[in-house]
């Protein structure tokens, strides 16, 4: 029999912890005790609900009948063309919309005015699920068309410890519901965030974090090139997506994702954080370089010195979170000739012509800046194209074209040097 008393408790608990109601958790065990007793003792045709007392530990019983009349049942005659329709094959002309408005008209065991139409579809009459309206009567008086009459069935009396076993089972349930969709409405909230996380295992390429309620996985493709993790080492990452897995929510994240240094900034700096300081842009090679553009909403404050901070300090500590990747803060501006050239350091640059039509700047730098300019690999050209989504070409004062670089990244030129 069923523990009335921790059965309560346990609803109780269930309701306190996980944020349940006990009218949602009864009407789930109500459910499953009409589908057992159905299955164990009924007719796979009636339509079984059960009412389960917590206060008693007994289960009460109902068949349920819909009130019908002859204008909605059908004929001999159609019930006989139906199934020489379906023998034939010349059922399918019925639409999928269709078969799904009468299976659920069925499953009800009534019917409903059509949505699209509004003409009222037959049924067949079924003497579990349906009762003619001048029986209804009988029974009770003022009884109307597609009302719902309730029979009582029998209460067996193993129903007791089925009613326990499946309160259990419901409560469980419930429980690992309640806890994944907590779980993911958790985390969905900090989708796009920076969230720390302690390295709980590696297999293979892919490394496994332990978020306290769940556990998230870094995907090598999300991951730094170079970078090596340790069990037990706690890290910072950004959330990337959550989503919904039989398993539990499948929590995604990123090391390697640009947002994930304007978020780090976010956390360092104030002024971000509190919007007087707005991050425009940011392009980034993962592990070596990144470049972010920054502008000021209030005159009097200066984007890159907040970022930087005194001393360095604010800019030091996400570089030492990003494992010593180097940051370059460029100052955003609506100048775009100003805004490119200031994109390009460290180099000092002489003159930027901007063509804003065809989005292309041709940046001239002294011969000794040339290598700032390009940097290692091309790297500080291709970083400040995709931070100004132009074309950069880098040319010496003698106007020759030493190296360009296009707003998808792409490097071109042979005077390409190393900083």
């Amino acid at each position: 029999m069923l523990d009335l008393k921790n059965f309560n408790a346990a609803l109780d608990q269930l309701t306190a912890e996980k944020g349940i109601s006990k009218e949602k958790i009864m009407e789930t065990i109500d459910m499953a005790l009409a589908a057992a007793y159905k299955r164990d003792y009924g007719k796979k045709t009636q339509v079984v609900r059960a009412k389960f007392d917590p206060a008693t530990g007994k289960a009460e019983f109902w068949q349920v009948k819909t009130v019908v009349d002859e204008s909605m049942i059908k004929s001999e005659e159609e019930i006989a063309k139906e199934e020489a329709a379906k023998a034939a094959g010349g059922f399918e002309a019925l639409s999928e919309r269709q078969e799904a408005r009468e299976a659920a008209r069925e499953a009800l065991g009534g019917e409903a005015e059509d949505a699209a139409d509004g003409e009222i579809k037959k049924i067949r009459f079924n003497p579990d699920r349906h009762i003619m309206l001048n029986e209804a009567k009988k029974l009770k008086k003022g009884a109307a068309l597609g009302d719902e009459l309730v029979f009582p069935l029998e209460s067996k009396e193993d129903y007791g410890r089925i009613a326990a076993q499946t309160a259990k089972q419901v409560i469980l349930q419930r429980v690992r519901e309640a806890e994944r969709d907590s779980v993911f409405d958790e985390f969905k909230e900090k989708e796009g965030n920076v969230i720390s996380g302690i390295v709980q295992r590696i297999e293979g390429r892919a490394v496994f974090l332990d978020l306290g309620r769940a556990i998230g996985v870094l995907p090598p493709d999300e991951q730094v090139r170079g970078e090596r993790y340790r069990v037990g080492e706690r890290i910072k990452t950004l959330l990337l997506s959550v989503e919904k897995t039989p398993r539990g929510p499948g929590v995604y994240l990123s090391r390697s994702h640009p947002k994930l240094v304007a978020k780090l900034f976010e956390i360092e700096v104030p002024e971000i954080a509190s919007g007087v300081v707005e991050i425009k842009n940011v392009a980034r090679e993962a592990g070596s370089r990144t470049k972010i553009a920054v502008a000021s909403k209030e005159e009097n404050i200066d984007p890159v010195g907040s970022c930087v901070g005194q001393r360095g300090v604010r800019v030091t500590t996400v570089i030492a979170e990003l494992g010593g990747e180097k940051i370059d803060i460029v100052p955003w501006s609506e100048d775009k000739e100003k805004f490119i050239a200031s994109s390009v350091s460290p180099a000092k640059v002489l003159e930027a012509e901007v063509d804003e039509a065809r989005k292309q700047a041709k940046v001239t730098v002294s011969e000794d800046q040339l290598s700032l300019a390009i940097g290692k690999g091309g790297q500080n050209v291709r970083l400040a194209a995709k931070l100004t989504g132009y074309k950069i070409d880098i040319r010496s004062r003698s106007g020759e074209t030493v190296a360009e670089a296009t707003s998808e990244g792409e490097v071109v030129g042979e005077g390409i040097a190393a900083e």
